[in-house]
């Protein structure tokens, strides 16, 4: 029997932001997912599927995806103040709720919110691995099959970051109780990578990667170990909160950054997330290796973190990226819009960012895109070889009416709300269609019932 011929999806769009700059009339023919040609000022062909303005997907490098069922419950302070630490400790309480079933169908929720908001693939840092006493299950990566099951259920791509966690603060201090579903040793860490590569087997463009949690988590030999279980990326938590900082000081003598950089060949895998709090010293570190910074402003903020010293990062030639961390509000424009609001808000000035050349969405835009892009392991942007992720814009929208090239994303970013993204395009497949995922319905059901046994 002959083999099916590939499958070719062709695009017109009126216009499209290209890796060059803004082009009119572009035609994108695109084979098994992948673009294999995008040609200017091209006339429309019978059956290219007709998009009015056309954005590269965001990638969304760092996601918690069951946290996004505890959004807006841990709003309420106590007598002593609160902080992360404390709003960890109900992050706590609230996953021993969770089933593998729940599980899903939460991280279905989140993801489906995900390509309605712009994102087209996302790095999952997946830390919830076993039972809730703490044992493993028949398949110690269950968890890591679910993080599939839902990106294939929503068509986002996925790039999956199983997590190693073995302690519980610098110098292999004994884990708490209640971190007990995420524990591994090494041994165990390397059945369950070996798990997740085949629970990533049936997603035709799924990556792995992993993930030291933090510092906090993990030894130096055990943080060596881990760098030679992977070619793919390598994520980590690091110098997010005040109270960690001088904890590492307090340990080591050296700040989180600096630790890192003295005991790992950090490199362009690399993935730091959050570096809020890093010295001009550290920032040069960063930039000099050419790790991505991953940003989570909206979670940062919700979290009391602080702000990342951005426009010192950018002027050392740093690269960054952003994501959805905690999933308390996902909205690709809202992290990118508070990304530039929070430096206005510390330089008190506007357009503080974008070196000058671009606009401040533009700039903004491309820069996170390409950031995320590196940290996820994929090709970037609407060029040959890249995946087929588009995001179009929705030209009825009354904050884009009369838009056009950089000033469409500085709209949509600074002065548009719901509704300014029409359809996703991923993997040369309609997802989005009208601002709603296709599968809406039967995916909010799912989360429904699994948020009232979860509630309960």
């Amino acid at each position: 029997m002959a083999s099916a011929a590939p499958q070719t999806t062709c695009f017109h769009a009126a216009q499209a932001l290209l890796p060059e700059g803004w082009a009119r009339d572009v035609r994108i023919e695109c084979v098994q997912g992948r673009i294999t040609s995008v040609v200017t000022g091209a006339s429309r062909q019978h059956g290219d599927h007709t998009l009015w303005a056309v954005v590269p997907g965001l990638g969304n490098l760092h996601s918690h995806a069951f946290q996004r069922a505890m959004a807006g419950l841990t709003e309420v302070g106590g007598a002593r103040g609160d902080s992360f630490w404390s709003w960890r400790e109900l992050m706590y309480h609230f996953l021993d709720r969770l089933d593998p079933d729940t599980f899903q169908a939460i991280a279905e929720q989140a993801y489906m919110e995900m390509l309605e908001a712009g994102f087209t693939r996302v790095g999952e840092f997946h830390y919830l691995h076993h039972a809730q006493d703490g044992s493993r299950y028949t398949n110690p990566a269950e968890m890591a099959v679910r993080v599939a099951a839902a990106a294939a259920s929503t068509g986002l791509g996925l790039t999956l970051l199983p997590v190693f966690y073995a302690h519980a603060d610098f110098g292999g201090i004994a884990p708490a109780p209640a971190q007990r579903r995420f524990l591994h040793d090494i041994d165990g860490f390397a059945r369950l990578l070996e798990g997740s590569t085949q629970a990533l087997a049936d997603l035709p463009d799924a990556l792995l990667g992993l993930a030291p949690h933090s510092l906090r988590a993990t030894t130096e030999a055990e943080l060596q170990a881990l760098a030679g279980m992977t070619s793919g990326p390598i994520h980590i938590h690091i110098a997010e909160q005040v109270r960690e900082v001088e904890a590492c000081l307090a340990w080591s003598g050296q700040r989180p950054v600096q630790w890192l950089y003295g005991h790992a060949a950090v490199d362009q895998r690399w993935c730091l997330v959050h570096a809020t709090h890093v010295t001009p010293e550290e920032v040069r570190l960063m930039a000099d290796s050419g790790a991505v910074v991953g940003l989570c402003p909206i979670t940062e903020a919700n979290l009391g973190d602080g702000l990342f010293p951005m426009r010192e990062h950018i002027a050392a030639g740093g690269r960054f990226g952003v994501g959805s961390d905690s999933n308390v509000l996902i909205d690709a424009a809202e992290e990118l819009r508070l990304l530039e609001y929070g430096q206005r808000l510390t330089l008190r000035g506007r357009n503080v960012l974008s070196p000058g050349t671009l606009s401040s969405g533009r700039w903004l835009y491309q820069q996170a895109a390409e950031g995320a892009a590196q940290a996820l392991g994929v090709p970037s942007g609407l060029s040959v070889g890249a995946p087929a992720d588009l995001v179009e814009l929705d030209p009825a929208h009354p904050s884009l009416l009369g838009r056009h090239g950089d000033s469409l994303l500085d709209s949509w970013l600074f002065a548009a709300r719901n509704g300014a993204v029409r359809a996703v395009w991923r993997n040369g497949r309609e997802l989005v269609r009208e601002g709603r995922h296709i599968h809406r319905d039967a995916v909010s059901a799912r989360y429904r019932a699994a948020l009232g046994r979860v509630l309960a």
